[in-house]
């Protein structure tokens, strides 16, 4: 996986290229949640690369970035999401963020209005952590330090995927690559990321002068970022247009991808359109 520089950082990302035959199409920047990586988009990069020029962003510590000492707040990575849009040239963007990746998003659209073409954010927040979450997270990002993700699956899956889509065998391929992938990195890094996380700043005060097209979507049974935290954002970003999508919990990419992806194949046509 290639990596870009950021403040001296190097950030792993995914890169589809522009489109054969088109060489002024927009690029997609996505930005994943806690504990997964840019594949969780891997639906909507199969279905949308044939029309934009996609890129996924691995935060510090996950995915193929690497741990680093510090760095893992929402502010460094926002600064880490602008170097890349810069380095690769591709500002103007469309922002697709879920979670994590929205907390960084709703940052760079605020601060960073000029580059960026939209902005989606699936299953995220911009008010700080639950006070009654945070010291449960805390505690599984310790246990995950001292012994790995295996202990504590059982209590980290249900806050990551939805209770229906748990329910069915057919998704156990899913869980179990996202299993897989985690074990791979860090330990020391993996907790520093949910402690980023957990010990959140709000952006509820900043994003009402975002003006760019936003498209708000979030699982009905999201329990790590419920409704109301999404149906907060759509009312402070003017014009924003929100989605809940039955039958699906934190991870949406994944757990109802097909929703997920018609959702933003007709957001983005009308900001192109425009």
């Amino acid at each position: 996986m290639p990596t870009i520089l950021a403040d001296g950082t190097p950030i792993a990302y995914t890169d589809t290229g522009l489109p054969p035959d088109r060489p002024e199409a927009p690029t997609i920047v996505f930005g994943h949640g806690l504990l997964f990586g840019g594949w969780m988009f891997r639906p909507q990069i199969d279905a949308l690369r044939e029309h934009y020029r996609c890129v996924a962003i691995d935060w510090r510590g996950q995915g193929e970035t690497g741990p680093v000492a510090g760095g893992y707040d929402m502010d460094t990575l926002t600064r880490d999401a602008v170097q890349v849009i810069r380095g690769l040239g591709i500002a103007p963007a469309h922002w697709v963020g879920l979670s994590m990746g929205g907390f960084v998003g709703q940052r760079v659209a605020a601060r960073h209005g000029a580059l960026l073409r939209s902005l989606t954010l699936l299953d995220t927040s911009s008010e700080p952590e639950d006070a009654s979450k945070i010291g449960e997270y805390k505690r599984l990002a310790a246990v995950m330090r001292l012994f790995g993700v295996t202990p504590v699956r059982g209590k980290v899956t249900p806050h990551l995927f939805g209770s229906t889509f748990l329910a069915d065998p057919a998704n156990s391929a899913v869980v179990e690559e996202w299993a897989a992938r985690l074990r791979r990195c860090d330990r020391a890094a993996l907790r520093r990321a949910v402690l980023g996380v957990a010990d959140r700043a709000p952006v509820d005060h900043e994003i009402p002068a975002i003006t760019l097209p936003t498209l708000v979507i979030v699982g009905a049974d999201d329990t790590a970022t419920p409704p109301p935290r999404s149906e907060r954002i759509a009312e402070l970003i003017p014009a924003a247009e929100l989605h809940i999508i039955a039958e699906c919990g934190h991870s949406s990419s994944l757990e109802q991808p097909a929703a997920i992806t018609e959702l933003l194949w007709e957001f983005l046509a009308r900001v192109d359109a425009a």
